[in-house]
């Protein structure tokens, strides 16, 4: 396997400078870090990558024996799935005339 190639501070200053980017050291540092540390999980899943595992485009191959895993789509009654009043508010900390209440956030002037 190939030696992991790292980022250098110059790197991601040019990088930066490239894009129009205005980064400070600290910004730079911590970029450099960050990019060096996603470099290595690359690397990591490259070397679990092998050739007897066939590739996939999509998670849910149009192939697959096992078919969607999804569960089947039945539609439900209007009537059945409604919650009465009551039940809505049920959970609520505080209600007011079968509403919920909340502080309100908006003054008029």
């Amino acid at each position: 396997m190939a030696e992991k190639e790292h980022f250098s501070k110059e790197e991601v200053a040019r990088i930066a400078d490239l894009a129009k980017i205005k980064l400070d050291y600290k910004q730079i540092e911590k970029m450099t870090t960050d990019l060096n540390v996603i470099n290595e999980a690359i690397a990591k899943v490259q070397e679990v990558a092998t050739e007897d595992v066939e590739a996939t485009s999509h998670p849910l191959q149009t192939d697959n024996p096992s078919g969607n895993v999804l569960r089947e789509d039945i539609p439900a009654t209007f009537e059945n799935d409604l919650l009465t009043n009551e039940e809505a508010i049920a959970g609520a900390p505080k209600t007011e005339q079968g509403m919920f209440l909340a502080p309100q956030i908006l003054v008029e002037d």
